[in-house]
C-alpha cells in the first residue's frame, strides 16, 4: 500500500467495509436500494404456504428503518426488524382477515399478526391523541413488488440486548449500521422525535 493510501484510504484503509460480516437484516446486508420514483404501493403477504394473509398498500411509504425493539417483528435470525410508515387509508386487507390477531392490544401499536405463521402484517394506533395516530406500520419485505421506500436510519438500537443480543457486539453492529447509512439512535430519528414533541407542545398550548 502506498503513503497516499495509508493517508486517505485504499482498499484496506479506513473506508473499507470493516465490519461488513455484521448481519442486521436480510434487507439491508447487501447494500441499500433506493426508492423507485412514482413507486405507489403494492401488496404484503405473510409467511403462510397456503391461504396467507394479503393486504393492499396504496401508497408509497415513508420514515422506514431498521428496529431493535422487543415488539416488532423479525425474520429469523435477524437482530433487527425493518418497518416503514403509511396513512392507514391506504393499508386495505384483501385476503384471509379471519387469521389476523392483535398481538399486544394493550400496546400504542396494534399489530395485527397471522395466527398461523405469526408474522405483523401491519400495526395501528387507535389512540387519536398519538402523535402518529393515522399512520400504520408496515414490514414492505413481506412485498414481491421492489421499490418501495429504502431504510433511512437505526432506531432503537440499544434495545436489541433486551433481545438477547451480547452487550460486546454492539460496536461492531453500531459501526456496520453507519457503514449502511443507517445512523443509529437509542429512540426514533431526530424528524420524528421532532414531531412527538412539537404534537405534545401542541396538546400542552405552548404551540398553536
Amino acid at each position: 500500500m502506498g503513503i497516499l493510501d495509508k493517508l486517505f484510504g485504499g482498499d484496506e484503509g479506513p473506508s473499507a467495509a470493516q465490519y461488513s460480516h455484521v448481519k442486521i437484516h436480510p434487507q439491508v446486508d447487501n447494500g441499500i436500494t433506493p426508492a423507485r420514483p412514482g413507486f405507489a404501493g403494492g401488496t404484503l403477504k405473510c409467511k403462510c404456504a397456503t391461504n396467507p394473509v394479503v393486504v393492499k398498500i396504496g401508497a408509497q411509504t415513508a420514515h422506514n428503518h431498521v428496529c431493535g425493539c422487543t415488539k416488532c417483528w423479525k425474520p429469523d435470525g435477524a437482530v433487527f426488524s425493518q418497518i416503514a410508515v403509511v396513512a392507514r387509508d391506504q393499508v386495505q386487507v384483501t385476503e384471509n382477515a379471519d387469521k389476523l390477531e392483535v398481538v399486544d392490544a394493550s400496546a400504542a401499536i396494534q399489530r395485527h399478526a397471522c395466527k398461523g405463521c405469526g408474522v405483523h402484517m401491519y400495526g395501528r394506533i387507535e389512540n387519536t391523541g398519538h402523535p402518529f395516530h393515522g399512520l400504520d406500520f408496515v414490514h414492505t419485505e413481506l412485498s414481491s413488488e421492489t421499490g418501495w421506500s429504502p431504510a433511512e436510519f437505526a432506531a432503537f438500537v440499544s434495545s436489541i440486548i433486551e433481545s438477547g443480543v451480547d452487550p460486546s457486539r454492539m460496536e461492531g453492529i453500531r459501526g456496520r449500521l453507519r457503514e449502511l447509512g443507517l445512523e443509529p439512535y437509542d429512540c426514533l430519528s431526530p424528524p420524528l422525535m421532532d414531531a412527538i414533541a412539537t404534537h405534545v407542545a401542541k396538546q400542552k398550548g405552548v404551540l398553536k
